[in-house]
């Protein structure tokens, strides 16, 4: 069940923009945080690109940055109106991401920013399964999501921001390995990176 602040941040953009900004603080701002799940990777101005769950489009004008080739996707009429508006370059699809309206191997790049964690676990399941189908051969799933934390100094902000924002699907990624997870689905999946004591994961499946 979504908390009280959960839902005023959908339904106030600029309550969203803070609190991302502010949660962003502990990687070096956001701008840098939309950019985590990217390093490393050889993106070309023809790649193909998810942005999957895209929201109001934040991690989106990065990668319009970077490709002409640029796609939102989210299941939120809202956000996808608010994204157009932010990021008129990319192209968008309202759709659930365990459902992914294209053809197998059309993208090059799947991007997706602290959305897993608020799927189900049998919806997580889904997605990873769709995104590796939507990939093509050699394409790479990019993710950033929280983790539990490794450093215990960073515990206590965490679990608060999980009470006033977050709802219990957060509470049980967790819980999950989520790098296992996507090699049962097939991904070549290395250890993740971790940021901020170790709270945030960021992963890159390559199929």
């Amino acid at each position: 069940m979504a908390t009280f602040l959960r839902t005023l941040s959908y339904r106030y953009q600029w309550l969203y923009d803070g609190i991302s900004r502010i949660a962003a603080l502990s990687v070096g701002g956001e701008n840098k945080f939309r950019q985590l799940a990217l390093q490393g990777l050889t993106i070309n101005s023809d790649s193909r690109i998810l942005d999957l769950c895209c929201g109001s489009g934040q991690a989106t004008q990065i990668l319009t940055k970077i490709s002409r080739n640029v796609t939102g996707l989210d299941a939120s009429p809202l956000s996808l109106q608010r994204a157009k508006e932010n990021v008129p370059q990319a192209n968008y699809v309202e759709a659930f991401a365990e459902n992914i309206p294209f053809a197998e191997n059309k993208f090059d790049l799947v991007h997706t920013s602290a959305a897993l964690h608020e799927m189900q676990p049998e919806q997580l399941q889904k997605i990873l399964k769709e995104v590796y189908r939507i990939l093509q051969p050699g394409g790479v799933f990019a993710v950033v999501d929280f983790h539990q934390p490794t450093n215990p100094l960073f515990v206590p902000g965490l679990w608060v921001f999980f009470w006033l924002f977050e709802t219990e699907t957060a509470w049980k990624l967790l819980k999950s390995d989520l790098p296992e997870l996507l090699r049962n689905v097939g991904f070549k999946v290395e250890e993740p990176k971790l940021y901020a004591g170790g709270s945030l994961q960021v992963i890159q499946a390559r199929k």
